[in-house]
């Protein structure tokens, strides 16, 4: 049986060496890098599908384990023949695998070797988690590419916690590969852990790499620290990664993060960020962040980005927008997540087209200028 998921190496930038190429799946595909838009629930909050492809240009969509198993359930989901049938998207689909989310619940889980015991976030009912019910789970939902079940550290953690817990992510990463039953059409990707321990990175991914997995994700890392940190940590341990296989850094979306990722020599990469801020009446634009709420946009004809070519720039003025957000009209946070989406996908596009012309520190550093970050 040949693998589900591959990786194609295109070109390296001359001037970075970040990478742009291709991933192979079941449902087609993804040009690299790439930011995917995330879709909790089984949608990505207020678009369809149509709108996704077309609009957004997304090429491939997360949505989340826990989430899902809660509600509607998994064995519902493979009832319906998996969750591209299940939500009409024909194209690639990765599934996180909960760690994130049960970790975030605090004082509502325990963790043991076995798995972890949790309390629902909906109702406080009890459920437990372990690798081989999470990779049931994934399985039952039929997303191209699988997330192996980890623990992911609070950060700031003691050096000793963070060891045991990365090494447990290791186990549970070993036990995920031996229940993993459905290699020829589900790739499962290891997630590298050791919180801001650099020996624990490289012990880590040493580990995990021993298991020959189809592709790797960098975890634990934007959780809070110092931009600074998150970029020593990234810097060193992105290189670890095997060059033939995806690299993917897990919960990174706002556009900084994303090109330092691309230049670290990432290839894929999530966040809610676009949609959670667009229901807050903020737009990403090319000259920075902006606030559509806010009253100096109330009588502004123009669009949210006049370089941007997605439907809401084509379509609505600021002003427009502004009243939508005002008087909480759910079309507000539609063109606003169209718009903040696209902005990604399309900033994807050119480091794309700038890094097969060895120029993606050129573009950086003009973008940077642009959009009002300070120089690095």
């Amino acid at each position: 049986m040949g693998q589900a998921v591959t990786y194609e190496l295109l070109h390296e930038c001359k001037q970075t060496g970040a990478r742009r190429g291709v991933i192979h799946t079941p449902h087609g595909d993804i040009q690299t890098p790439i930011f995917m838009p995330v879709g909790t629930q089984a949608t990505v909050k207020s678009l369809t599908p149509e709108e996704l492809e077309e609009e957004v240009k997304a090429q491939i969509i997360l949505a989340n384990t826990y989430h899902l198993y809660l509600r509607p359930g998994s064995k519902l989901v493979r009832e319906a023949g998996g969750l591209h049938n299940f939500m009409k998207w024909n194209k690639p689909i990765l599934t996180d695998s909960g760690g994130f989310q049960v970790f975030s619940l605090g004082d509502l889980r325990t963790i043991h070797e076995e798995g972890v015991e949790f309390k629902s976030h909906l109702d406080g009912s009890k459920h437990f988690f372990s690798p081989e019910s999470v990779m049931e789970i994934e399985e039952d939902l039929g997303a191209d590419i699988i997330m192996a079940f980890d623990e992911c550290c609070p950060y700031p953690s003691t050096y000793e916690y963070t060891k045991q817990s990365m090494e447990r992510t290791t186990r549970w990463a070993i036990r995920c590969k031996e229940a993993h039953t459905t290699t020829d059409t589900q790739a499962l990707f290891g997630i590298i852990q050791g919180g801001f321990y650099k020996d624990l990175r490289e012990q880590s991914a040493k580990d995990l790499i021993d298991l020959d997995l189809p592709g790797y994700a960098i975890g634990g890392i934007s959780v809070g620290e110092p931009k600074e940190t998150f970029l020593d940590i990234l810097n060193f341990t992105t290189p670890l990664m095997p060059k033939n296989k995806p690299r993917y850094l897990m919960g990174v979306g706002t556009p900084d993060y994303l090109i330092e990722a691309v230049l670290a020599g990432i290839d894929m990469c999530d966040c809610v960020l676009p949609t959670r801020i667009a229901r807050n009446g903020t737009a990403l634009t090319s000259k920075g962040k902006i606030v559509v709420r806010n009253a100096t946009y109330e009588r502004d004809w123009g669009p949210l980005d006049d370089e941007c070519d997605c439907y809401t720039c084509k379509n609505y003025t600021r002003a427009y927008i502004r009243h939508l957000i005002k008087v909480n009209e759910i079309l507000g946070a539609r063109l606003l997540s169209i718009h903040n989406l696209r902005f990604l996908t399309n900033l994807m596009e050119k480091v794309r087209i700038e890094i097969e012309n060895d120029n993606l520190l050129n573009f950086k550093n003009e973008f940077y200028k642009k959009y009002g970050y300070t120089k690095e």
